[in-house]
């Protein structure tokens, strides 16, 4: 099914989303995350992209992620941040991954795990997911000091999240900006100065200076996806295509129903396209009945409830032949519907349209690799 199902990946066009996210914090690093599949995008491949446009770090999320990275050649730095039971913190540690310690029990396995592996501090500003806070905080804090002055290991940063920066407005931004300073000043009063000290996201690193530091982390923009409706990145352009071809082509009556449900029901006489993708391929079935694709330049509704493995677009009196390209999402320049277009549609957020893709799709890649 390789060639109905196609993903689109400009990497050119995501080394210069990039480019233009730097132009927003120039005095700090750059992080660009790859985590759960680069965004749905293809890990290694953008991964690639990312180090020929300049990132200074990449992000992931799992263990598996990032020696998935160093077993395809990559050698720059690395976070690793989400520390479950049975991390292979030695692996990690000999592939050179800087990974995270939320606990006090987590950096003391990391400490033994190899030859003064890389560790970063994960400090809890109010997101209340990983990373440690108050007492939990001051321990963590205390055995790295030891643990870094004996030479069992090596802080490398210290670094939290914020919970409402795609709200720039929001007073939370401020109290944890405020919390992670105080962690930092903590740490080095402790006589722990790490390399990079970091905090904003894609939001952060758009609407919140103050929040730059020493590092930026750039995902879901760097992508050419906004954070949020209210939160413009007018730079930068997505960078996946999704599309797909026509499987079938029928003239059908007024009174015709379509799909599961015969959830909807032809007014007038109608030609309806049958599409080879559906939730299977990770396309939202809440979308049923609301979203749209592009179609010879135009956008035709989907009718019916999404299936498993395929959907109905209504496509009026257009002409139409099977095997006609039809796109799912794209970045609108053909009047096409966007990724987030699709996460209105579905009732989410446009990193979920893009994240959940995986099935039978197959995925091509144009620039530099």
């Amino acid at each position: 099914m390789s060639a109905n199902a196609e993903l689109v990946v400009d990497l050119d066009q995501y080394r210069a989303n990039l480019a233009a996210l730097r132009s927003y914090a120039p005095d700090a690093l750059q992080m660009a995350v790859v985590k759960a599949n680069a965004y749905g995008h293809g890990m290694v491949p953008v991964a690639r992209a990312a180090r020929l446009g300049g990132a200074d770090w990449l992000g992931v999320a799992t263990p598996d992620e990032a020696l998935a990275l160093r077993a395809a050649g990559d050698e720059g730095p690395l976070l690793c941040w989400l520390m479950t039971p049975g991390v292979p913190f030695g692996e990690l540690a000999d592939a050179g991954v800087d990974v995270t310690a939320s606990t006090v029990d987590q950096l003391e396995a990391i400490a033994v795990s190899s030859d003064r592996p890389r560790v970063q501090l994960k400090v809890d500003t109010g997101l209340s997911r990983n990373g440690a806070f108050g007492a939990q905080w001051d321990a963590l804090v205390a055995a790295a000091a030891r643990l870094q002055s004996a030479g069992s290991l090596e802080v490398t940063g210290i670094w939290s999240h914020f919970a409402c920066a795609d709200e720039p407005g929001h007073p939370a931004n401020d109290e944890q900006e405020t919390v992670f300073r105080a962690a930092v000043d903590q740490l080095a009063t402790a006589g722990v100065r790490p390399e990079v000290r970091h905090l904003a996201n894609s939001a952060a690193t758009v609407t919140r200076p103050s929040s730059h530091l020493d590092l930026v982390r750039v995902g879901i923009a760097s992508y050419g996806l906004d954070p949020d409706p209210a939160v413009s990145v007018p730079e930068v352009r997505p960078v996946m295509t999704a599309r797909s071809v026509l499987a079938q082509v029928k003239r059908v009556p007024a009174g015709a129903s379509v799909s599961y449900g015969w959830r909807w029901t032809a007014e007038h006489e109608t030609t309806l396209g049958l599409v080879p993708v559906g939730y299977g391929e990770g396309i939202h079935r809440t979308a049923s009945n609301r979203a749209e694709m592009g179609f010879a330049a135009s956008r035709v509704p989907v009718r019916g409830t999404i299936c498993m493995d395929q959907l109905v677009v209504d496509l009026g009196d257009r002409p139409a032949r099977i095997g006609d390209p039809i796109t799912v999402f794209g970045p609108g320049d053909d009047g096409e519907p966007t990724a987030q277009d699709w996460a209105e549609a579905a009732g989410t957020i446009n990193y979920e349209i893009v994240t959940r893709l995986a099935g039978r799709w197959s995925r091509t890649y144009r620039g530099g690799r």
